[in-house]
This record gives structure tokens, sequence and C-alpha cells, in this order.
């Protein structure tokens, strides 16, 4: 079995933030497998269960604020025997430029809250994560407040398309694994 992840903040008023994205992107992932989400209270997660050809995936959407995200992560670990291998985190990174994802099979948290959270919870870096670019905000405004706004207008096709290319890179990863999808997908987007 496998687990995707989605990171963003609960409730309406984040919905369309850009530190939502990666949970914009595992939300759409279930549309295309046709498959809906669930709340469980035991494991602070929506979860959404489908199969992508052969493998079974099972989808989650933390319920948690993104920096305690590891909380609802080690519990789906419990509940639904997962390893570390069998775990793709989708974020967002102020790090990358819009336009752009980048998939790696293990690493730091980047400053990433939810990463951050996850690795400690769950006590190892070694899972798969798929960051996708939001760019820095400008003229030095704070961070904090740049991810929580949502997109501006003239970015929404270069999102959308993105949010795309981010679910085709979830379906490799979960049919070929992260080495092969790493050679497809860590390219420059077609919308730069």
């Amino acid at each position: 079995m496998k687990l995707i992840v989605g990171l963003g903040n609960p409730g309406l008023f984040y919905a369309g933030s850009r530190h939502n994205v990666g949970a914009a992107v595992v939300k759409l992932l279930a549309r295309n497998l046709k498959s809906s989400f669930k709340r469980d209270s035991s494991i602070f997660a929506l979860v959404s269960k489908a199969k992508i050809d052969q493998h079974e995936v099972v989808l989650a959407l933390p319920q948690t604020y993104m920096n305690l995200s590891g909380k609802a992560v080690k519990a789906c670990f419990k509940k639904f025997k997962v390893s570390p291998q069998d775990l793709l985190v989708v974020c967002d990174d102020l790090d990358l430029e819009l336009g752009r994802i980048k998939i790696r099979p293990s690493g730091t948290s980047g400053g990433q809250r939810g990463l951050a959270s996850i690795i400690e919870s769950l006590g190892t870096h070694e899972f798969s994560r798929l960051r996708i670019g939001i760019d820095r905000p400008k003229n030095s405004a704070d961070a904090a407040d740049y991810v929580l706004k949502g997109f501006l207008r003239s970015q929404k096709k270069i999102v959308e398309t993105v949010k795309e290319d981010a679910v085709n890179c979830c379906i490799s990863w979960a049919q070929n694994g992260v080495a092969e999808t790493m050679n497809t997908f860590n390219i420059r987007s077609r919308n730069e």
C-alpha cells in the first residue's frame, strides 16, 4: 500500500492559499481517480482510498495545521501499516520558482514546517516528497503572510498546469517508483 499526503491548513479560509497547494494537488488526484474523501478523526485526516493500476493507494489530507502534520501522518502509518518508502508528501516550496515541481526520495525539511513535523514524528527523513514551487515573496515581504495568501490572477493558469503535472508525478511515483519519476518530472515546467 502507498500513502500520498497533501499538506495544507484545514478550513475554507486557507483553501486557495499558496501553503495549501499540496492539499489541492491530492484533492485533484482523488478527483481524477474518481475517489472521494471521508473524515477519519482517529488519524486526524480526510482519507480517500483508490487504486493506481494494481497499487492500492491511500490519499490523506491532514486536518491538523501545517506545523502539526506529523501527528496525522504518524497516525496514518499505524493505521495503514505503511513504511517510509511507501510515503509521498506533496507540499509547497518557497525556494522553487512558480511553474516547477521537484520530487526527491529523501532530504531535509528545507524550512517547510509540515515536512519538519513529519520528519520529527516519524524519526526519519527517508520518504519521498514532491515540492511545488510557489516563489519567494518580493521586496522581502514576510514569508509567513505570503504563503497564507492566494495566487495572483496572472499566476492561476500556471498553477493549474503545475497541479496537473504534480498529479501525473504522483501517479508515476506510485507506478514506477521515485528514481524513474525524478528523471521524468524534475525539469523546468513547460509554462516558463
